[in-house]
């Protein structure tokens, strides 16, 4: 089993969730907002006022880096899905620009149903 962390754009919430829905992968749990940041140092809509000459973004600019709002989706697969459940959020989510976001795969050595107490790959349907 492999636990998949994605941050993605809050705007791409319901395309990856329709997305991993139409890929046969439904379940998965979304935090609110969190924050965080890569290499860049400014928000894009804020490059996107400046390129349109907004005094306003100008002023905004500043050598500090801005933490930016994202969602996190996390999802348990068995290996198999792995590359599926991966290139499904990229699909979903590329933009091609920064801020698209990252995904984390990690190993996950179990899964157990509450209700009935049973575990491994069968409760991940």
């Amino acid at each position: 089993m492999k636990l998949i962390m994605a941050f993605i754009r809050i705007d791409k919430m319901n395309e990856t969730k329709l997305a991993l829905s139409d890929a046969g992968l439904p379940s998965f749990t979304a935090s609110g907002n969190v924050f965080g940041r890569g290499k860049g140092t400014y928000d894009a809509k804020v490059l996107q006022g400046v390129r349109e000459d907004r005094p306003e973004a100008i002023a905004q600019l500043g050598p500090e880096p801005r933490l930016r709002p994202h969602r996190l989706i996390q999802l348990v697969v068995p290996k198999s899905k792995k590359d599926l459940a991966v290139r499904t959020i990229i699909e979903a989510n590329r933009t091609m620009t920064p801020g698209d976001g990252k995904i984390f795969v990690l190993p996950c050595l179990d899964a157990i149903r509450v209700r009935t107490g049973e575990s491994g790959d069968s409760v991940l349907d």
